[in-house]
Parts: structure tokens; sequence; C-alpha cells
């Protein structure tokens, strides 16, 4: 059994993982611990405070009593926000609080594009304009290239929890260009997980989106490969090999 910790913030979407957990197989087990999301607002004040390490450590103590190998902070914009330096500080010390690899849904979306060799990406972001572009930067950072940003400009997770499958295959599709390699949606609070081979096949392409990518990068982190096409792309046997 391959247990894996997430700390997700509030109550939006957290039900894509039981839906993950049944699609992953029978000897993985994701853990999932709610952290205090303060302020409901994707605004970068509200942001930071969210992601704040007090707040993720709050959630550490449960984890380690699930026995979770490996913990992954849920969240997209309440890590970004903090740049690239600033995420990678974020998640130095929630290693350091949990006593496990670390990581968070931002470099999720670094590491699930490079596993697949997507380099030129565009986002699909429920965000306003100002976070999805600070989401861009951090991906620029990471050595893509962002060709376009498409926003929804929805300012709470709980509107965003209720976007069903029309809503979100909408979203993408106005993101997608003809060269970018993938598409991103960045949001653990999107339901996502049900919506990936229609979201795939509709484009034609691979799709990432946040909690797919969360639940793969904790997969990483325990250095377990799972193959779940149900999950899309990213989860195939084998990766495409980055030239």
């Amino acid at each position: 059994m391959t247990a894996l910790g997430f700390l997700y913030p509030g109550h939006s979407a957290e039900d894509d993982y039981p839906r993950m957990e049944q699609l992953l197989g029978s000897d993985i087990r994701l853990d999932v611990v709610h952290t205090d999301i303060g302020t409901d607002a994707h605004r970068v004040d509200a942001l930071l405070e969210m992601g704040a390490p007090e707040r993720l450590a709050a959630g550490v103590g449960e984890l380690r009593m699930a026995g979770a190998e490996s913990v992954v902070w849920a969240c997209t914009s309440g890590s970004f926000v903090y740049g690239w330096e600033g995420a990678h500080d974020q998640v130095r010390t929630l290693a350091q609080a949990a006593g496990m690899p670390a990581s968070s849904t931002s470099f999720a979306f670094v590491h699930a594009a490079r596993e697949i060799g997507a380099g030129r990406v565009a986002v699909a972001a429920t965000y306003p304009d100002d976070v999805a572009g600070l989401f861009a930067d951090f991906l620029r950072a990471g050595g893509l290239e962002v060709l376009d940003v498409r926003h929804a400009g929805i300012v709470t997770a709980a509107e965003v929890g209720t976007w069903g499958e029309e809503e979100v295959l909408a979203l993408a599709r106005q993101a997608d260009t003809p060269d970018a390699e993938a598409v991103l949606l960045p949001d653990t609070a999107l339901h996502t997980a049900a919506h990936l081979p229609a979201l795939e096949k509709e484009l034609g392409k691979p799709v990432l989106t946040a909690n797919q990518v969360t639940a793969w990068e904790a997969l990483r982190l325990t250095d377990r490969r799972v193959n779940a096409p149900a999950l899309g792309t990213l989860f195939t046997r084998e990766p495409i090999v980055q030239v």
C-alpha cells in the first residue's frame, strides 16, 4: 500500500480525490486533510495568507498519523503566488514540518508538462486576469513556453466548484491553440477528474488539470508510476521522452 498525503484548502472539488483513488488501483490511498482557507478569494493577499507555513503545518500531523509517504500542497494559486523561489521555500518548509518529501500543485504542473514532453502550453484558468498571469510567469520560470492564457475571472473557489463538464470544456477550447502541445487547467477547486477523457478527445492533445497533476506528483515523490488511462495521457504507462 502506498499512502499519499494532500493538504487541500477548504471544500470545493475534494471529491476528485476518491474518484482518482478508485482509478489508480487498490494499493494506492489518497489521504486528504483540509487546511484553513481563510478568505475565499483569488486575490494575491488572500492567496499568500492561504499558503502561509503555519496553515500548512497544521495539517501534517494528521497525514503522518495516516502513514503518508509524501505530501503535496494541493493548491495552485496558493503556491505560484509566491513566485518560483518563494514556492521552493514553501515546499522546503513543508517537507521539514512533515518529515517527508513534499511538493505543490504548481510544481506538479511543471514536472507533468516535462513528463509528457510538452514544452509549449496554453493555460485555461478560472482565475482573474492578474492571478492567471502569475501562473503563466511561474510556468515560464520553469522553462515552459506559454502560448496563450485565457481567464474566466472567477474570484472564489466556491463558485469554481460548481462548474460542470460543459463549462470546463468551453474554457479549455477557448485557451487551446494549434501550436500548444498541452492545455493546462490550474485550479484544484475545479472538478476535472471525471472529465479528462472528454477533454483530451475534444482537444486532440494532452490536458493537465490541477487535481490530476497533484495526484501524479505525490506518486512521483514516492517513485511510483501507475497506468491509469482514464486519468489522461499523463497516466499512461510510459512517459514521452523529452528531447
